[in-house]
Order: C-alpha cells, then sequence, then structure tokens
C-alpha cells in the first residue's frame, strides 16, 4: 500500500509566526500517525528561514534550496521519524 501525501501549497502565507510553524509541526505528527506524509508546496524563503530558526528544519525536512520554477518538483517532508508530544 502506498503511503499517501498531502501537499500543503505556501505560496500564498504572507506571514507565519511561531504558532504557525506549531500548526506544521502538529500537522505533520498527526498525518504521520495516520500513516500519511506531509509536503510543503513553494514555502516562501522567510517560512524555511522560521523553520529554521524554530530547530525543527530537520523534523519538518524541509530543503533550503531556490524556489522551484513553475513545472519544477515541490520540495517535500519526508517521513523519516515523528515529532515528540510536546509538554503540557
Amino acid at each position: 500500500m502506498a503511503t499517501e501525501t498531502v501537499i500543503l501549497n505556501c505560496a500564498r502565507l504572507e506571514e507565519v509566526g511561531v504558532a504557525g510553524i506549531d500548526y506544521l509541526a502538529r500537522l505533520k505528527l498527526g498525518l504521520g500517525r495516520g500513516g500519511r506524509k506531509l509536503c510543503l508546496a513553494r514555502p516562501s524563503k522567510d517560512l524555511i528561514g522560521l523553520i529554521e530558526l524554530c530547530g525543527l528544519s530537520d523534523a519538518l525536512r524541509v530543503e533550503v534550496e531556490g524556489q522551484p520554477e513553475e513545472g519544477e518538483e515541490l520540495r517535500g517532508v519526508e517521513e523519516e521519524r515523528e515529532l515528540d508530544d510536546p509538554p503540557l
């Protein structure tokens, strides 16, 4: 059985804060528990930078290469491990 991938188009995200990064991490965790992968399509340099600043680039597996041109393969998030549940 193939793993289903959920693609989240980030192209129209103008301002993402720490709460948005938290949402992405929780979304990835929830999808992973359901056997799905998360792929971030067209994340901005600011979004990538914030993911790196929060120390989640390995967990979210976002590649930091240049933006994909139209028709290029999407940069993605590959399922390698799940995030730990945050402390309450």
